[in-house]
Formats: C-alpha cells, structure tokens, sequence
C-alpha cells in the first residue's frame, strides 16, 4: 500500500520519532548520511501556491539524496488549463517516484493521493503544514533537550494551518500545546478533537496570549494573514491586536524558552524584531531544519534500504 504524508498522523508517534532521528542524524552528518540512497529516483514539486523554503528545502533535499527534483509551477501545465487533478496523479504516477504539492484546499491534496500511485507530501495546504512540523520539532529537540512529551508550548495567532498541526504534533509526541487566538479565528474544532482523540498531551484553547505563554518552553506564531487572505488584511489586523509577540509576551514563557516562526514574518505586527531578531529566536535554524527532516521524510516515504 502506498504511503502518503497528507498531515503528521500518517506517520504515527513511532514514525514520527524515527523520521525526528534520522533528521538530527542527516543534519549531522550531512554529505555522508542518507547520501544517495534515492538515487535513480525522481520528486516531482508541484505548486500552486508562490514558495520559497518549500521549494528550496525539497529540490536540494532531493539533489542531496541522489534523486532528481522537477518543480512545476501549476498554472504553467495542464493543471492551469483544467486537466483534472485526478489525471494528473496518474500521470505523475508513471513518471515520477514521489509528488510534493503544495496547494490551497485540503481537498486536493487528498484527492491527488486518492488517483496515486506513488507517495504524495504535503507540502501545504489551507488546513495542515505537516512538512514545517517535522522541522519545529526537530528544532525543538535540538535546542531544548528532553522529551517532547514533557515540553510545553504556545501557539499565539492565527488557528490556521499551522496550529492545526501543531495540535496533532501535541496529540502525537505528548507535549502540552496552549493556542491563543482571538474569537472567530480559533482552530476547526472537528481538528482539535481529533488531537485530543490521540491520546497525548493536553491541547488548551484561550483567548489570552499571556495567560497561553505562562510558563511555556516554545512560543511560536505566523502571519496573521495568509496567502489568499490578502483581502482581509485590515479586518485581520483589527481582530489580532494584542497578539504581537514581544518581549513583554515573550519574558512570560520559561527564561531559557525559544521562539519558532515558520517565516515569512512581519515584524512589528504578529512579532517585534526584537524577538525575532533577539538570542531566543530559533528561526534560522528552523528554517534549514526543513532540508534535513524532508530528507528523513523522503528516505522514510521512499527508501527501499
């Protein structure tokens, strides 16, 4: 049966914490680990919303592995002249030995790996981001040892994507997730019961970011606005006022806390450059943790040895 990665509950917590291993091992030993063992393979990288980190990270954690990366950019194939979705997986299928798809509806992620053949990743949709999780908890094991179980961390923002991943992260390591989001902007609730059903840490929802980051050993946000939301930018930024991460938000977390941002940011909206910029900000290294932990996933999705 082909294995797909649609959001972290794919891979499971034994999975989940195999492919966290081989990402810190990659890193480590990068240029010797893993080398080559895709090699003969081919990714396809197919995009339908603009990237940067996503497209970067997979084609040279593809290169890396000895596979070929393709990126196509969606509007510019069939796909843009209304070949339907599910004749593209075939397609791909007979080509390719894994696709990256990067879209807009979770829907289409779904309905690409439903005509599949070959594995199908996520590489974001408008409900999970499940590729940068792998990287925010590589992140976090790197730079605040122990167990994940027993780490506790702050969603401030946005219930967009991004938390709802994090949400099945919490249920799946253990680790105790509190969101603060402003009202009419929390988390899907049919997500939120589905990481509670998973049996591992406790997922709060509050409208407060203070009393979120109370005590907290990772605090972490987005964007207000995402992409496709461009036109509720004011209304966004009305309802989240308040919500910036600061120093202020920031001196409420544990003193030796990190703080994660999946980038792009805009600073002076949902964080100060002072904390993004500041000692406890993890996000470069976030950031190329993407490389390392797609080439666990894709060894993990595609690797016969």
């Amino acid at each position: 049966m082909t294995k797909h990665f649609l959001t972290l509950s794919d891979l499971g917590a034994d999975g989940l914490q195999k492919v966290l291993e081989d990402a810190a091992k990659l890193k480590q030993g990068r240029g010797t680990y893993g080398h080559k063992r895709l090699e003969g393979q081919s990714v396809v990288i197919l995009l339908e919303k603009a990237s940067t980190r996503t497209r970067l990270s997979f084609e040279i954690g593809i290169a890396e592995l000895g596979a070929h990366p393709v990126c196509l950019i969606a509007k510019d194939t069939q796909l843009g002249r209304g070949e339907p979705l599910s004749d593209t997986a075939r397609m791909l299928s007979g080509y390719a030995h894994a696709v990256v798809y990067r879209t807009f509806g979770h829907e289409r992620v779904q309905e690409l790996a439903d005509n599949a053949s070959i594995p199908v990743i996520n590489g974001l949709s408008d409900s999970y981001h499940p590729c940068q999780l792998l990287a925010d908890l590589q992140t976090i094991q790197e730079f605040s040892p122990g167990d994940l179980a027993t780490k506790r961390v702050a969603w401030v923002g946005d219930g967009n994507n991004m938390a709802h991943s994090w949400i099945l992260a919490a249920g799946l390591t253990g680790l105790d997730l509190n969101i603060a989001a402003p009202a009419g902007y929390q988390p899907d609730p049919a997500i939120l019961a589905m990481g509670r059903a998973l049996g591992g840490g406790e997922i709060r929802v509050t409208h407060d970011p203070a009393e979120a980051c109370e005590g907290v050993d990772v605090v972490t946000t987005d964007v207000w606005a995402s992409m496709g939301q461009e036109a509720e930018s004011k209304a966004r930024a009305e309802a989240f006022s308040g919500f910036e991460v600061d120093s202020e938000l920031m001196a409420k977390a544990k003193s030796d806390s990190i703080f994660l941002h999946c980038l792009p940011a805009h600073r002076g909206e949902e964080v100060s450059a002072e904390v993004i910029d500041g000692p406890q900000s993890r996000v470069w290294a976030e950031a190329e943790n993407r490389l390392h932990a797609q080439k666990a996933l894709l060894l993990a999705l595609c690797s016969n040895s």
